[in-house]
């Protein structure tokens, strides 16, 4: 297993850093070769250049500014995201990581002279992990449509591997969380990492900190 983890969150020492930190101790546990990109920490660019647009179209040229994501996304079979839902949606970072990063030849291929529709480029990514967690409840997250989720776990997702599984886990409420809630939520992510990489859950968790 060779996993990428995306990791986006401002605060080191939050809860999405604990969460992330057990990812990858399941990670390598597993003997996976693993890569982390933290997004904050690398003061990762997030806002599409008009320069980047002009050569959007424009492939292999239009690599060159993200080229270490694109080596990363290329080398990997298995996609982590861990980050926190903002105003229902992906921080502003980790959406512009998706538009600088996503590109034609890499995430997907544009239509052309047999094809009508674009097709999946990130045809290697077999497995995909989507980790967060929401100030709003679950059913107020459902009624307003969760759009953050979807863009992953839909839109990226459909230019994966044919068969590619997705996994799951959001912590609500996060505002008003407990230790005993955030315990309870490493355990949830924690057997979702056990089913992504083929174990029998094990692992409990004490209480980690709020954010």
């Amino acid at each position: 297993m060779r996993a990428l983890v995306v990791y986006c969150h401002p605060k080191e020492g939050s809860f999405n850093a604990a969460i992330r930190d057990l990812v990858l101790s399941k990670l390598e546990a597993a003997g996976a070769e693993v890569r982390l990109t933290d997004l904050y920490a690398r003061g990762f660019e997030p806002v599409l250049a008009a320069c980047e647009l002009d050569i959007y179209l424009d492939c292999p040229d239009n690599m060159a500014p993200v080229a270490r994501d694109v080596d990363d996304l290329r080398w990997a079979d298995t996609l982590i995201f861990v980050y926190p839902t903002w105003w229902y949606g992906l921080p502003a970072l980790l959406k512009g990581w998706l538009d600088r990063v996503l590109l034609p030849d890499v995430a997907f291929l544009m239509p052309d002279a047999e094809n009508s529709d674009i097709r999946p480029g990130l045809t290697n990514i077999q497995r995909l992990g989507v980790f967060t967690t929401c100030g709003a409840s679950h059913w107020l997250t459902t009624l307003i449509g969760a759009p953050g989720k979807r863009t992953l776990t839909r839109g990226v997702r459909l230019i994966c591997a044919k068969g590619c599984k997705t996994f799951f886990a959001a912590h609500y409420l996060m505002d008003s969380s407990t230790p005993e809630t955030r315990r309870r939520h490493l355990n949830r992510v924690a057997r979702q990492m056990d089913r992504m990489i083929g174990r029998q859950p094990r692992t409990q968790f004490a209480a980690e900190p709020a954010e």
